[in-house]
């Protein structure tokens, strides 16, 4: 009796060539017709139910950036599924209709549609003010077309290794919520399932390729993910390869700590007792270095590995922290009282010598021992004392030019030996011409020892970076 009232009550079909799109559209979705919480049925190849296919595409017309502190990017993107509903084909009703009905949110509430949401998804929402951006079409033969505009904001696991030469994969994953892979499938569309528009553009990346990826997610009893139903879930994702842009880092971070640790090396040109200027010098550039680096690794999330650009942070705070080592090395070792004697001047035995001072060796004979002098007059002196010290005269050689200056020359005499040629000690201190005795060992001063190790600091820290910079890079471009 039930039943026979509502199949009168059941609006006709006939005559919808004449009808409007809302009345036909309320004739087709009637509750004898059209349940929407059902879904569509469609029959396979042995006559049961197959899933229905959801055909899926992706319109992204604005990326915005990858933040990296939080691990996220956000895009505006226009999603649009498509499927068959066999429920609501009206090509024989209505066979003058070739148009398809269209409407927004009013007329998807009216149907039934997938329920397919963002699985990486931090926040989303649908586009628009009091109209949503949603169109729906229905096709004569039941094809269901339904638009939506959605800004959304996702998360990007994010590996930053090699921050800032990284690249970064991220990827939109979209899941039905509600159906398994028994009732509903995700298909990407054959033809351009993703597409960007022209005009997007990145200012930090440069869009190197993207993909898309059909795949199956299965969910048991103690995942959520899908309201804790267990089963096979349909999944889709399309993925952006993005590369990181070098020009603002090089502009703004590598080439000014390179300006850094070299002036770090201008107090290697400085004498070794001028302190303040050599201490200012290196403490000044450290702390330069050291601001400089952490405004740029503020905007990094903190992670437990280490990153390319906190390498190249260790490497450029050790050659500044170099420098200041060694000028507290030299500057110790000007201010020694006695000479030391090297057997061969070179780094080997120099630097043995200037860790670990031994005083002056004495001669073959033992009949007398060698004497320096720590400071130099400005004319010729002669110092008179008794028959057990030192006579120490200082020669004023003239200068062959205005342009070039020769330093006066040291020569001490022993009194006991004034005779004796082998015991004449000859020191020329900016040009490094040392003492030769006679049992073959060189007699080096404080001060030499200290201007020695500044030359070559010149040139040891300079290759030593540049050797550092090869094997940085190398790592960064080949590895």
């Amino acid at each position: 009796m039930e039943l026979c009232k509502r199949d009168s009550e059941c609006p006709t079909l006939e005559g919808a060539d004449h009808l409007s799109q809302t009345q036909l559209l309320t004739r087709l979705t009637h509750v004898c017709r059209y349940d929407r919480l059902e879904r569509p049925k469609r029959e396979s190849i042995n006559g049961t139910n197959g899933p229905v296919k959801v055909y899926a595409r992706a319109y992204i017309y604005f990326m915005q950036n990858l933040e990296a502190h939080d691990l996220q990017f956000k895009i505006h993107a226009l999603l649009q599924f498509r499927y068959v509903d066999p429920r609501l084909v009206f090509r024989e009703v209505a066979p003058n209709r070739t148009k398809p009905i269209m409407g927004e949110q009013s007329l998807r509430d009216l149907l039934w549609v997938p329920h397919v949401f963002l699985a990486n998804e931090r926040s989303s929402d649908i586009l628009g003010t009091a109209e949503k951006d949603i169109l729906t079409s229905i096709s004569p033969d039941g094809t269901v077309i339904v638009s939506t505009r959605i800004s959304a904001t996702l998360y990007c696991w994010m590996n930053l290794q090699k921050f800032p030469f990284d690249e970064q994969h991220c990827s939109t994953v979209l899941e039905s919520w509600m159906y398994n892979l028994d009732d509903l499938v995700l298909l990407w569309e054959h033809k351009s399932p993703v597409t960007l528009a022209p005009e997007l553009h990145l200012t930090e990346y440069v869009l190197l390729e993207m993909f898309t990826n059909e795949t199956v997610i299965n969910a048991d009893l103690s995942d959520l993910r899908h309201g804790a139903f267990a089963g096979n879930y349909s999944s889709l994702s399309f993925t952006v390869h993005l590369a990181r842009e070098m020009g603002f880092y090089m502009m703004d971070y590598f080439i000014p700590s390179i300006m850094l640790v070299a002036i770090s090396w201008v107090t290697f040109w400085l004498q070794a007792d001028q302190s303040a200027p050599r201490i200012t010098l290196g403490t000044s550039t450290m702390l330069t270095f050291i601001t400089l680096a952490s405004a740029q690794g503020k905007t990094l999330p903190k992670v437990s590995y280490i990153k390319a650009s906190e390498i190249w942070f260790l490497g450029c705070t050790g050659f500044i922290f170099g420098s200041l080592v060694e000028f507290a090395f030299v500057n110790t070792i000007w201010r020694r009282k006695r000479n030391v004697e090297v057997k061969k001047v070179n780094s080997k035995h120099v630097l043995k010598q200037a860790i670990t001072p031994r005083p002056a060796r004495k001669d073959m004979s033992g009949l007398h021992k060698s004497h320096s002098c720590t400071s130099l007059a400005d004319s010729a002196t002669t110092v008179s004392a008794n028959s057990f010290n030192n006579y120490l005269t200082v020669h004023s050689i003239p200068q062959k030019s205005p342009s070039s200056a020769t330093l006066p020359i040291i020569a001490t005499t022993d009194v006991d030996r004034a005779m004796a040629d082998a015991s004449n000690v000859t020191i020329q201190i900016e040009g490094q011409t040392s003492n030769v005795n006679g049992n073959g060992w060189t007699t080096m001063t404080p001060q030499e020892v200290a201007i020695w190790i500044d030359k070559r600091s010149r040139f040891v820290f300079p290759i030593a970076f540049v050797i550092f910079n090869i094997f940085y890079w190398t790592f960064v471009y080949y590895v």
